[in-house]
């Protein structure tokens, strides 16, 4: 079975997988029809993304059709098209007894701990696959981004007319924007990357970009008359700059870490405490994300498919993934196709 392997840092080739097994009970077996291609995977081609081992076979960004399903198996049908949870949790840990499943202490995430969905056809938990009726195979790879944004805004408790400042205008940035002006807020964007911010204003024109070329401090205290931002959203996973965007916010403010790096995340703690800073982490998103945003998606109030920007086969991807992880790409979100 055609796949892609990623054997270490920088070495991304064709792979002979194995077929996957007859789905037992609980399972479904599915073919792979869109990949959407994640900054996980770019950061594990370069060697940079935690909780990552090698050999893997990337992808957890799908849209997938429901080939055969065993035993016990009533969420779906085969011939279905579906989105995937690609979260692989165990269900009896503390978190998942809380309800958190998205941070299980067990957690195997399709693409990171285990393979992923770069190749034809592999076998998943059917109560971890939602489906649509109508959105195409394009649309439903991209529910996955648009959880992590949903999660991150819910973390966040944002409330309308708050002022919300999302740092990075890549997909999960984006996804973040998306939840934040359905919630009614004011929204700021701050990235580095002028075609970037192009993008954003392109597909939110309500949103305020903040220009690059000047002190995003300064215009934000200007737009805010001092009072900063009620949310920062860091979607950029650098260390330096989740370090320094405790600056943009206000007191009593919330701070949300959805950018994942390696290293230490170190801030002034005297500003930390005199605003009253809520320091939060956003991990994944939660298995109710994913109907919700299909149904948002299905009802025209979401539609993501401008993001997608870059296209491929499967084949292509050991070429096309190496020059599309570079800024210079312009890549807003690229998806590869296997039919």
């Amino acid at each position: 079975m055609n796949a892609i392997i990623l054997s270490e840092p920088g070495k991304l080739a064709p792979h002979d997988a194995p077929e996957p097994a007859t789905p037992g009970v609980g399972e479904a077996l599915i073919r792979v029809h869109r990949i959407g291609f994640c900054g996980t995977d770019y950061h594990a081609f370069h060697g940079r993304q935690p909780f990552f081992d090698y050999p893997r076979i990337l992808g957890h960004e799908l849209g997938v059709e429901v080939l055969a399903v065993g035993e016990g198996v009533s969420n779906i049908a085969v011939g279905d098209k579906c989105s995937i949870e690609p979260y692989l949790n165990c269900g009896s840990c503390h978190a998942c007894r809380k309800g958190r499943a998205n941070c299980c202490s067990n957690m195997k995430v399709l693409g990171v701990h285990v393979d992923g969905g770069m190749r034809e056809r592999l076998v998943v938990p059917a109560a971890k696959l939602h489906v649509s009726k109508t959105l195409s195979y394009d649309a439903l790879a991209l529910v996955e981004t648009l959880a992590i944004g949903a999660h991150a805004i819910d973390r966040a408790a944002v409330e309308k007319d708050e002022t919300v400042v999302v740092i990075g205008a890549g997909p999960i940035g984006l996804a973040a924007v998306q939840f934040a002006l359905l919630r009614g807020a004011r929204v700021m964007v701050i990235d580095r990357a002028a075609p970037r911010l192009e993008a954003c204003s392109r597909l939110y024109p309500a949103v305020i970009t903040l220009d690059p070329e000047k002190s995003f401090i300064e215009q934000l205290t200007s737009i805010t008359c001092g009072d900063l931002a009620d949310t920062v959203i860091d979607a950029t996973g650098n260390l330096a700059s989740m370090g320094g965007s405790l600056e943009y916010v206000g007191h009593t403010g919330r701070l949300v870490y959805v950018g994942l790096a390696q290293g230490e995340v170190t801030f002034n703690d005297p500003l930390f405490h005199r605003r009253e800073i809520t320091l939060l982490a956003s991990r994944n998103a939660l298995s109710k994300d994913f109907p919700e945003i299909i149904s948002a998606m299905e009802q025209g109030k979401i539609d993501p498919l401008a993001w997608i920007t870059h296209r491929c086969t499967l084949a292509e991807i050991p070429e096309k993934l190496p020059l599309w992880s570079e800024p210079k790409a312009g890549v807003i979100k690229a998806v590869a196709s296997l039919s």
